[in-house]
């Protein structure tokens, strides 16, 4: 199981990176918002390529806007290796994937809690990750829904019958004790769990399990 750290709830974001730069974390989690689709709103672009002063992991970004599209060709200069946008957005999915081959960005699909796992079925063969989303998008700290672990076992399911390499992602509430529920998964999004500890490399060695 790989590790994503997540610095959305991080008081000293330069700190946070560097310090989780020096652990062996396997990529950081950038949340972007547009205070559309999710009410709060992330800093731009230009605040965030500063990410690359401070870490030289690569980047799991999360676009949680109602237009991506646009925003691909910036995200493409950083350190990007998954790229991950929502369902119920405005931009046609094609001209996306299609933007993110053109740049080698791996894609990603998220998944909302009260969304149904046999919506990302159509695109499990043009995608290289799925992340569920085990809080509601948009606020860091919310508790795990536990509703998620069957949605890991149909998704885990459906992917080894059509003989798939997707990945699997799960993002929101992870702890300790919830992430010894998440062995189906291949990655793992965590924030305040880190972030919050006093050693971030036992921290994340002890999520790996």
């Amino acid at each position: 199981m790989k590790v994503s750290a997540s610095f959305l709830g991080a008081k000293n974001i330069p700190k946070t990176l560097t310090d989780l730069n020096i652990t062996d974390v396997d990529y950081i989690h950038v949340d972007v918002m547009d205070g559309k689709y999710v009410k709060n709103k992330t800093m731009s672009f230009k605040e965030l390529a500063n990410i690359t002063y401070y870490t030289r992991k690569r980047l799991d970004v999360h676009l949680m806007v109602l237009n991506p599209l646009k925003l691909i060709d910036l995200y493409a200069t950083l350190n990007v290796e998954y790229l991950t946008f929502h369902l119920d957005i405005k931009d046609d999915f094609a001209k996306i994937f299609a933007r993110c081959h053109d740049y080698g960005i791996k894609i990603g699909l998220a998944l909302n809690p009260k969304q149904d796992v046999t919506m990302l079925f159509p695109y499990l063969e043009k995608i290289d990750l799925v992340l569920l989303m085990s809080v509601e998008p948009g606020l860091p700290g919310q508790e795990f829904i536990t509703d998620t672990i069957s949605k890991i076992k149909v998704l885990k399911e459906e992917i080894k019958k059509r003989n798939l390499h997707t990945l699997i992602s799960i993002d929101g509430g992870i702890n300790f004790e919830n992430v010894k529920e998440l062995k189906d998964v291949d990655i793992v999004v965590s924030g305040t769990t880190i972030t919050n500890s006093p050693n971030y490399q036992e921290a994340i060695t002890k999520l790996r399990g």
